[in-house]
């Protein structure tokens, strides 16, 4: 394997007709390249719409009451009801696949009109009533001070947490906000944090603009008693999504005297499935992927098979005066699969490399826009994916040269001697 005399036949072998030997290595070397990019360019779409959920719980869903459909129990059809505080805790009580389950209000006004007063600046911003689990499942990067608390909860008290474009426009630059006062609806809250969204685009924008207050707070100041506006709760890890779904709105069905079979009456949004089909989607796109890129390396490899036997066609008097000299069948096989392998590794290697410096070049430039909402992000191809393709690339090295080995060992001595 290590004779120094048969890498240095394979060496002149290969840079005999050097043009015959690169357009052929090409045709390897651009199979596992494309391979390499498309796979990384895969992994780069997939990490730019994965970023769009914003660290969101993928075990989780949404909930919240509509009109109904259907009469039950004397009650008409069009019933408008609403989740009630009673409803959380029997939730906790029944549903045992629940994790985390955060009751949300949202305040009125913010639709136009200034409802938030800060000295001489105003502004118009969505009023949140929340609780501390709903940053565990929709979580928010917490710039400065803190979230709501359970101690905020329970005492009911008049703190805030607001949003990075609320500070912009609220307070002069520069100027620390915690601590400060600002007046929602005529009510004064004292700020205790501040956060960004992690999502991107308008989605991003549209919670920066968000103050968030205890639920219990809200519910008092804006006199909705114990109304509930919508519910946010993920599942236990060992519980699928929509498994729990289904118990919880058939629970609350049952409380709130509403007919089995109406299906619009409580609306949900269930990210597992939505997650899921992502998944799927991008599970299709890397099996695509894959085919073609496999498809292509083959082609090469097939050009590389055919070049061998050209190559065997004209060596065949020196494979005659081996084997007239005493090399086994096996000496003649293993220089063809080496020939075969190394022109397929080294081709293969430099498109691999070739193919992950223009993958880094390409994030390198995408960090250096600065941008943070490209559908693209972060493209690369991880160490085991270049593991396989070079597993890929020697097996392929190694299959190319099988037929022309064994066209070599077919030939007799005396037959090789008289070729011409």
């Amino acid at each position: 394997m290590f004779d120094r005399d048969r890498w240095n036949e394979i060496w002149l072998t290969l840079t005999k007709n050097k043009w015959r030997t690169f357009f052929t290595a090409f045709g390897v070397f651009w199979g596992i390249f494309m391979l390499i990019v498309m796979m990384g360019s895969g992994n780069g779409l997939y990490n730019g719409v994965n970023s769009g959920w914003g660290g969101m719980a993928t075990n989780s869903m949404f909930m919240w009451t509509q009109q109904t459909t259907l009469p039950y129990k004397g009650l008409p059809r069009g019933r408008f009801f609403n989740f009630r505080n009673d409803d959380t805790r029997a939730l906790l009580l029944n549903i045992p696949e629940i994790e985390y389950i955060a009751p949300r209000l949202q305040g009125w006004g913010g639709d136009g009109n200034n409802n938030v007063v800060r000295n001489e600046r105003t502004g118009a911003f969505t009023i949140f009533g929340d609780y501390p689990e709903l940053n565990l499942i929709d979580p928010l990067y917490i710039e400065k001070g803190r979230f709501i608390n359970e101690n905020d909860i329970a005492d009911k008290r008049k703190v805030a947490v607001i949003g990075s474009r609320v500070v912009s426009e609220l307070f002069v630059m520069g100027e620390d906000p915690l601590g400060q006062y600002i007046r929602i609806q005529g009510v004064y809250f004292q700020v205790v944090g501040v956060f960004s969204s992690k999502k991107r685009d308008q989605q991003a924008q549209r919670e920066n603009q968000n103050i968030i207050i205890p639920f219990t707070t809200l519910q008092k100041t804006y006199n909705y008693g114990d109304i509930v506006g919508w519910y946010a709760m993920t599942a236990k890890r060992s519980f699928p999504v929509a498994d729990m779904e289904a118990r919880v709105k058939a629970f609350l069905m049952q409380r709130h005297k509403i007919h089995p079979e109406d299906t619009r009456a409580i609306g949900s949004f269930n990210v597992e499935n939505e997650f899921n089909k992502m998944n799927r989607l991008f599970a299709g796109i890397n099996g695509l992927i894959w085919i073609v890129g496999i498809g292509t390396l083959l082609a090469g490899v097939v050009g590389i098979s055919n070049i061998m036997l050209v190559v065997i066609r004209e060596r065949t008097r020196e494979i005659g005066i081996q084997r007239a000299l005493g090399a086994t069948p096996w000496t003649i096989v293993s220089q063809v699969l080496a020939e075969s392998a190394v022109l397929t590794t080294l081709a293969g290697y430099f498109g691999l490399v070739a193919g992950v410096g223009l993958i880094e070049l390409v994030n390198k430039g995408l960090s250096a826009s600065g941008s943070s909402d490209n559908m693209f992000q972060d493209p690369g191809v991880s160490f085991g994916i270049a593991l396989a393709a070079l597993g890929v690339l020697i097996v392929s090295g190694l299959v190319a040269g099988i037929i022309p080995a064994r066209k070599a060992v077919t030939v007799k001595p005396i037959d090789a001697l008289r070729y011409e």
